[in-house]
């Protein structure tokens, strides 16, 4: 039996979550949560005893992603996996980042939902049809500038191409002759698309900088300003770095002071 924990803080999902696995006879949900809080304190007792963890990203209090980062430095063996019904590619950067080796939607079917379990259970990455299309689509609009070193193999660009399609990992799997084949392809996606978003992060800093060298003002606020920038100090998403800097604009001093 593969041990596994989760942390959901909608009820009935939860509830529905803990019957599937529970009644699949594969797994044994030896704890479920509402919030990350509630599963730091069990982890703090009871080390090491989870193979896996599948958790949401909203949830009350610290959210998935942060949790994930916090509990992946001191539980490395343990596999982690979020299962969210957001799919944007901000959201999923940051949880591949904080240390999470695959991510699934909540629309995902049963079957579906357990053999990415069962994939991530033995070092895989476990990659939904619709997550798989939304890195397709980030990939085309990365083609043309990007490096051509993070550009996929013509087999990934295959994989990527059945994820999308619906298929299920063994499906794809009978194509290529090997299932560890499948699993390396994947990695690989994951590994390219978070160079991309990581490459698109550092160009948000990059555009921000030179568009505060032209701005034209005399001084700033810097009362109103300040706590804008302890905000979001430690942000790596750029929407917050626009977010920023239309804050900025608004907040400039425009009278020549006296």
């Amino acid at each position: 039996m593969i041990s596994i924990v989760l942390i959901e803080d909608d009820e009935k999902i939860r509830n529905y979550l803990v019957s599937l696995l529970g009644g699949s006879g594969d797994f044994e949900v030896i704890a479920s949560f509402s919030s990350s809080e509630e599963a730091f304190h069990f982890f703090k007792l009871n080390p090491g005893s989870a193979q896996l963890l599948v958790t949401d990203i909203e949830l009350p209090g610290k959210s998935g992603i942060d949790f994930i980062a916090q509990f992946k430095p001191d539980n490395r063996l343990t596999q982690i996996m979020v299962l969210s019904s957001y799919e944007d590619s901000d959201r999923i950067f940051r949880a591949l980042k904080a240390g999470a080796s695959g991510y699934i939607l909540k629309s995902t079917s049963a079957p579906k939902l357990i053999e990415a379990l069962h994939d991530l259970h033995q070092g895989g990455s476990p990659m939904s049809a619709q997550i798989a299309r939304m890195v397709v689509s980030s990939l085309q609009q990365d083609k043309v500038a990007g490096d051509p070193q993070e550009q996929l193999s013509v087999r990934e660009k295959e994989v990527l191409h059945w994820l999308a399609q619906g298929y299920r990992y063994q499906e794809i799997a009978d194509k290529f002759h090997s299932l560890e084949t499948v699993r390396t392809h994947i990695r690989n996606i994951y590994e390219n698309f978070m160079h991309i978003s990581q490459r698109g992060v550092e160009e948000s800093r990059v555009n921000l900088n030179n568009r505060f060298r032209l701005l034209p003002f005399s001084h700033f606020c810097l009362r109103s300003i300040a706590p804008t920038f302890l905000l979001i100090k430690n942000s790596t998403k750029p929407i917050e770095y626009e977010n920023l800097h239309r804050n900025l604009e608004s907040q400039v001093c425009l009278e020549q002071p006296k």
